[in-house]
């Protein structure tokens, strides 16, 4: 009787399923990507390829590969190997190193999937939550964000919304602006807080966030101090027409900041 080897079979686990065409997707981004940077490395060795040592070699050549990483994709993780150059150059501040644009050297994610995660936290999903939900979206194979690195995260969102919120506006010039108190839901204080807006319109017809803070029931108060924030920040000429609902409180303020500024209700 003739002998066979065991086969060895491997179950299902629980939560998995068979995506053929996704496995596909993410072997042709695999591909794509490293064509990419491949075209990067490319461009920049026949950039410099003027560029010689004493000997006569040329200074800049390819120098492997960095060790393979995944990105986090909107299709899962796509596993990717950077290129190295070497510079034979003399050593010092003049030495030349391959940065991709495509591939940042530290990028561990797509800036889509940076965007899903502080929209996440806005709707209200716990920093203990984001692995749960990453997973529903991208699979059990997304990589793990831990509470800490959530809230590493948020500090990193909150500096940049800092950053915007301190922005030079002496330059920027608006045909009208529109005013708005966004209200939200699922908060305990007796008083109703809001989130108030506004958003102006360029002469090239453009829509922009102006700027947003916290108020409460849309008060006077609330509104003169986001408008005397915009103004003190560089926006002193202020809109010919503004555009606001039935809010009194946003066209008392208005009245006190920009007092050139017609009503037009929305």
């Amino acid at each position: 009787m003739a002998m066979t080897d065991d086969t060895v079979v491997a179950l299902r686990q629980p939560g998995e399923t068979d995506d053929p065409l996704t496995e596909i997707l993410r072997a042709g981004a695999r591909q794509l990507l490293a064509q990419a940077v491949e075209a990067e490395v490319a461009a920049m060795l026949a950039e410099h390829e003027h560029l010689t040592t004493e000997d006569g070699r040329r200074r800049l050549v390819r120098h492997g590969r960095g060790p393979e990483r995944e990105i986090l994709t909107g299709i899962g993780p796509v596993p990717v190997r950077r290129p190295k150059v070497r510079d034979s150059g003399p050593d010092g501040e003049g030495r030349i190193r391959f940065t991709s644009a495509i591939l940042p050297r530290f990028a561990r994610r797509t800036r889509s999937i940076d965007a899903v995660l502080p929209t996440l936290y806005l709707r209200g999903l716990s920093s203990g939550d984001f692995q749960e939900a990453l997973e529903a979206l991208l699979g059990k194979e997304a990589p793990s964000l831990s509470p800490q690195v959530i809230s590493r995260l948020k500090a990193e969102w909150q500096a940049d919304y800092d950053r915007w919120r301190k922005r030079d506006l002496t330059a920027r010039q608006y045909v009208y602006i529109w005013a708005d108190g966004v209200y939200l839901q699922g908060r305990l204080e007796d008083e109703k807080q809001c989130i108030l807006v506004i958003t102006g319109a360029t002469a090239e017809g453009r829509s922009e966030l102006v700027g947003f803070q916290s108020g409460f029931r849309e008060s006077a108060q609330s509104w003169r101090e986001l408008l005397n924030d915009i103004k003190r920040r560089g926006l002193a000429p202020g809109p010919k027409p503004a555009t606001g609902d039935g809010a009194l409180g946003f066209w008392k303020a208005i009245d006190e900041v920009y007092p050139g500024a017609r009503h037009q209700r929305c």
